[in-house]
């Protein structure tokens, strides 16, 4: 990423300056040039060159065009964790933080919308188990900083390519109700022939459950019974997932 920005000259467009020109008053000086100097950066470093407060502040440009938002950008940081955190954050847990409004929010659940996305492109349509690396990577952006599970089903064709990506279910804290008939059911409509199972594990450790192992089970059995082959259950934690086919629990 980038090299593109070294190799393809970019014109400095500056939004501070045109949000001055567009609305009586003069944008303070000191948060001018601390804006300038952090899009620099950016555009010459890419995002590997900041840490998350930075690259957060640079997300709430946008939304807060006129104040300092450094001060917002840690308690966001200091009520959440971590950059990702922030983004997957519930619109509601983030209106708490002092200092966020609609714009805030908005502007921060259209960059995870984005990173998702770009994930899921890289894995929809296509065949699952010769891109597992790609399909990992998508299940942490959509679900490893989650504060409730999640429960989806990736459902794929006979050739194995996944042709779509449903949420089952959400829930709390440590449980997620899920009715292995309705998973079942659902790949019948589709004309699916396989499915693959994943949830995330909020505290971040991914070992299953009594009750995710049961479940499974009574999932796999509905499946072989009308001739569906359930490929795996990943659990995704915070920074690795456990594969229930690889850990022999199917």
């Amino acid at each position: 990423m980038s090299r593109a920005f070294h190799e393809i000259p970019l014109p400095l467009f500056d939004p501070d300056e045109a949000e001055a020109t567009a609305r009586p008053g003069k944008l303070p000086s000191y948060i001018k040039d601390h804006r300038r100097r952090l899009r620099t950066r950016f555009m010459e470093g890419g995002a590997g060159a900041m840490p998350d407060y930075e690259l957060l502040e640079l997300v709430l440009f946008r939304a807060i065009p006129r104040q300092d938002v450094k001060p917002l950008a840690h308690r966001l940081l200091d009520s959440f964790g971590d950059f990702n955190r922030v983004l997957a954050a519930p619109a509601h847990r983030l209106a708490e933080v002092q200092g966020v409004g609609d714009a805030v929010v908005q502007e921060l659940k259209i960059v995870a919308a984005a990173a998702q996305r770009m994930a899921r492109a890289r894995v929809m349509h296509r065949p699952v188990l010769s891109g597992w690396e790609a399909l990992l990577d998508y299940c942490h952006t959509a679900m490893a900083h989650r504060e409730t599970e999640q429960f989806r089903v990736l459902y794929l064709d006979r050739k194995n390519v996944l042709i779509a990506d449903e949420e089952q279910g959400q829930g709390t804290v440590d449980h997620v109700p899920v009715y292995p008939r309705e998973v079942v059911k659902r790949a019948l409509e589709l004309n699916a022939s396989a499915l693959i199972l994943v949830h995330n594990h909020p505290s971040g450790d991914p070992t299953p459950s009594q009750a995710d192992i049961a479940m499974t089970g009574q999932i796999d059995a509905a499946a072989q019974t009308l001739g569906l082959t359930l490929h795996d259950h990943l659990i995704i934690g915070k920074s690795q997932e456990l594969s229930f086919r690889a850990s022999g629990y199917l």
